[in-house]
């Protein structure tokens, strides 16, 4: 029997109730070792953002399952990190305790602010699998994050693809030259040691279940099974061209994002030919971000309920011009990728609705942050937090206010805010009324005011999107509300630095999410 022949038939051995049950519990081993992380992390974007993923990979970096809390672009990004690792530390010359890292944003998730690690996993003295983590880091250097930095040297320290360990023994050169070039070294080298944890974890759990080919064979079936679903749920659309036009505040003038999307037969390939070219500033989207940002509403949209791994994602394909907003040259910046990367799913959303118009949603608004560093009572502190805004409605439901998509970012709690950094927040409140108007409304935007208390000033820096274009509805529906960013009740731009002093007050809002369909009267009581 030939080889294909016998992994087809071990394949086939799984019945349904045994491939759910082993799916099951590869997620619990997963989401086991997040929580290992979760509890062992330094910073709050990890413990209260929920801003990382980890995901195991087969042999060859093909994804198998990631923790239930991963956000999507990491999802669709890791996998393709860990072959990025494999093409430079070939599998032959991997060893047991092995651990990968980089930052690399063209390797990694888009920026140099994600850092990433992955572990070989071995059984018999055979490479089985990868256990791969990837996280935001509270600081990595240079400038702090915005979208007003040029390039990418201003942007921070750049990890190439290196061996932070080597046989389980940690490489000092590594651990010095990023403990040097960070601001808080004992936060960021914690949360970089959490990922090991986690990912040692993820090693012990799966030991197990590395029976044979067990994990081989099953990872072969959960992809084949995953991928033949969403080619039929491909197949169930009409073939043809889809478009649509999404707009971006931009700085000296607007970003455009143009979108074609051709399905034919049980392929959809997606082309952003006519976007904006790259700018000097930092809102440029790498090709692994642009997929993963793509992919990931094409699943949603078409085949929620499969399991998310390498299958699901073989059928779509994405393209970019060289040069372009979505895939620039190096070395262009990308820090505040996600103002133009989070638009790729209602570019995506508006180009389908008109054949999947009870599946879209309206545009709504990215997450945005506030960043600041500097000395408050005696210790250096480097803290980032995040602030949701309103999002698009549906045809059968009102939009989410103060929600994070598609990041599924969380919004930091105040308690933990004021423990972290000279801040005392004054107001965090809905702003009701600021979705748009339809028969279904946006979800509403966040208000979010503070009043700096440290003794000595602090640089202060702001990602915020919409403040000038305001997310368009659906099928009829009106756009949501505008953000705004004030600094001591004069409007302020985000893409500058600002150095903040005592007294100073600060007030972000968000923005509301676009309706969906024409108003209609509604009952008292209702939205």
């Amino acid at each position: 029997m030939s080889a294909a022949a016998g992994r087809k038939k071990a394949a086939g051995a799984f019945d349904p109730i045994e491939l759910e049950i082993l799916w099951k519990r590869l997620v619990s081993i997963v989401d086991e070792a997040a929580a290992t992380f979760v509890r062992t992390s330094f910073s709050t974007l990890v413990r209260d953002a929920n801003d990382f993923a980890v995901v195991l990979t087969d042999a060859q970096g093909r994804s198998l399952a990631q923790s239930t809390m991963s956000i999507p672009s990491f999802i669709g990004s890791l996998p393709a990190t860990v072959r990025h690792f494999l093409d430079r530390f070939p599998a032959h010359t991997l060893k047991p305790g092995d651990v990968m890292i980089t930052n690399d944003p063209w390797m990694g998730t888009g920026h140099i602010h994600d850092v990433n690690t992955a572990m070989p996993l071995f059984h018999e003295g055979r490479l089985v699998a990868f256990a791969a983590v990837v996280s935001h880091m509270p600081d990595i250097g240079g400038r702090l994050r915005n979208s007003g930095i040029r390039e990418i040297y201003e942007e921070g320290l750049q990890i190439p693809r290196l061996k932070l360990m080597h046989a389980g023994s940690a490489d000092p050169a590594v651990v010095a030259f990023i403990s040097q070039n960070i601001r808080v070294p004992e936060q960021g080298m914690g949360d970089i040691w959490a990922q090991v944890s986690a990912c040692r974890m993820l090693e012990e759990r799966l030991q197990p279940l590395l029976t044979g080919r067990l994990l081989d064979d099953l990872g072969h079936e959960i992809r084949r099974r995953s991928e033949a679903a969403m080619r039929a749920a491909i197949r169930r659309l009409p073939d043809g061209e889809y478009t649509s036009r999404v707009e971006h505040d931009g700085f000296e003038q607007r970003i455009v994002i143009a979108c074609r999307i051709t399905v034919k037969g049980d392929r959809l390939a997606i082309d952003y030919a006519g976007s904006s070219p790259q700018l000097p500033r930092a809102v440029n989207v790498v090709p692994i971000y642009t997929f993963a940002y793509s992919a990931y509403p094409v699943k949603a949209l078409l085949c929620p309920d499969v399991p998310n791994n390498e299958g699901s994602f073989a059928p779509v394909s994405t393209r970019a011009p060289a040069g372009s907003i979505l895939n620039p040259e190096y070395p262009a910046a990308s820090g505040g990728r996600g103002m133009i990367g989070h638009l790729l799913p209602p570019a995506i959303f508006t180009a389908l609705a008109d054949v999947l118009p009870d599946r879209v949603w309206a545009s709504g608004s990215a997450n945005s942050s506030v960043t600041m560093s500097g000395e408050h009572r005696g210790h250096r502190f480097a803290v980032i937090n995040f602030l949701n805004a309103g999002q698009g409605a549906t045809a059968s439901r009102d939009g989410y206010s103060v929600l994070s998509f598609p990041s599924n970012l969380g919004n930091t709690p105040i308690e933990v805010i004021e423990s972290l950094a000279p801040m005392q927040v004054v107001c965090r409140s809905i702003r009701r009324g600021t979705g748009g108007a339809g028969r279904h409304r946006g979800g509403d935007g966040l208000r979010f005011e503070f009043v700096v208390i440290a003794d000595v000033p602090v640089v202060t820096s702001f990602i915020m999107t919409r403040l000038k274009s305001a997310p368009p509805g659906l099928a009829g529906g009106g756009p949501g509300a505008l953000g705004r960013l004030e600094l001591n009740g004069c409007v302020i731009d985000p893409s500058d630095h600002w150095v903040l002093k005592k007294g100073d007050h600060v007030v972000m809002e968000t923005a509301g999410g676009g309706g969906y369909g024409a108003p209609v009267r509604r009952r008292t009581g209702q939205r």
